[in-house]
């Protein structure tokens, strides 16, 4: 295909300063409402301008390589991508992480609109960068990182797949009650859920628990535990790790089977014992979520397709 003739998908996000907008119905209400609060307004608007005008101009920059088309983050669970299109993310990581788990396998560059605001892990290119890069990323001359996603799979046909992590347990702040079932071991857990982690998300929800977990011990971790906290794995592991969010010890309850290794060949099962308030949702975004109530089985394991970031 002529790169001329190949679709690109710039997708956008709001900023504070929109969402505070439609919130208040005008931009004196909201201005009204921060500084009344005591905050500076003004970082809301320099964050807005600054972004505005990197969506502009990669949008000007990409229309000489294709056909490009601007898609809010909102529309993105039920937008049917191309297969053949190219992904251009104006980020921060967050929105990278959440487009790559609707896709299936289409190229994504991951561009910082305001490299002094956002650190960006996955946007590793500027809007600068987009009239030198595009072409190649169409022509698949430029390399990219493959990224293993996890997979729920319900009882019901239903999935959810994830570029970070998956949490699987209650709605509210009470106790999510299930059966897990790994390796030929199973347990029933009283707990406060569960994380499935893939290797891009390893540094961080999952690292986060791990180190709460060794801090309540009082005591150092030691081998591979040990690394996986500092280090994390690989973006591209064909794994997954998942651990136990404070599991409760009963006379119906167990605590043994709260931490280790997903895989296609040894996938993660869970029976759900919560009558109606338990939910599977990926990457923290919990208004896309399962509902995961009594007698539903959710199996987890590697998802059959990957993330394509571009580098």
């Amino acid at each position: 295909m002529e790169p001329l003739s190949q679709r690109i998908v710039l997708i956008v996000r709001k900023t504070r300063l929109e969402e505070l907008t439609v919130r208040f119905n005008t931009v004196e209400q909201a201005r009204f409402y921060i500084e009344h609060l005591g905050a500076d307004f003004g970082d809301y608007e320099a964050e807005d301008r600054i972004y505005q005008q990197a969506v502009l101009t990669a949008e000007t920059s990409l229309r000489r390589f294709g056909r490009v088309q601007k898609l809010d983050r909102s529309f993105l669970p039920n937008f049917l991508f191309p297969p053949e299109a190219l992904v251009v993310v104006l980020g921060q990581d967050g929105l990278v992480a959440n487009t790559l788990k609707y896709l299936s396998g289409q190229p994504v560059i991951g561009v910082n609109p305001d490299p002094a605001r956002w650190d960006g892990v996955l946007l590793p290119f500027k809007v600068c960068d987009l009239a030198s890069i595009t072409l190649a990323a169409q022509t698949g001359t430029r390399p990219t990182r493959s990224i293993t996603m996890a997979r729920a799979r319900l009882s019901d046909g239903q999935e959810l797949h994830a570029v970070n992590d998956l949490f699987i347990g209650p709605r509210s702040h009470v106790s999510a009650r299930y059966e897990v079932h790994v390796g030929g071991r199973s347990e029933t857990h009283s707990s406060s859920g569960l994380i499935v982690s893939t290797g891009l998300g390893s540094t961080g929800w999952f690292r986060s628990l791990l180190a709460g977990a060794a801090g309540i011990a009082g005591q150092s971790m030691k081998g591979s535990i040990k690394e996986l906290r500092e280090k994390g794995f690989p973006w591209d592991a064909d794994h997954l790790h998942f651990t136990v969010r404070e599991p409760f010890p009963s006379r119906t309850t167990q605590t043994g089977l709260v931490f280790g290794k997903v895989t296609r060949e040894q996938p993660l099962r869970l029976v759900s014992q919560m009558a109606g308030y338990g939910v599977i949702f990926s990457d923290g975004i919990e208004a896309d979520y399962l509902e995961f109530n009594s007698g539903m089985t959710a199996v987890i394991d590697v998802a059959e397709r990957n993330g394509c970031l571009v580098c």
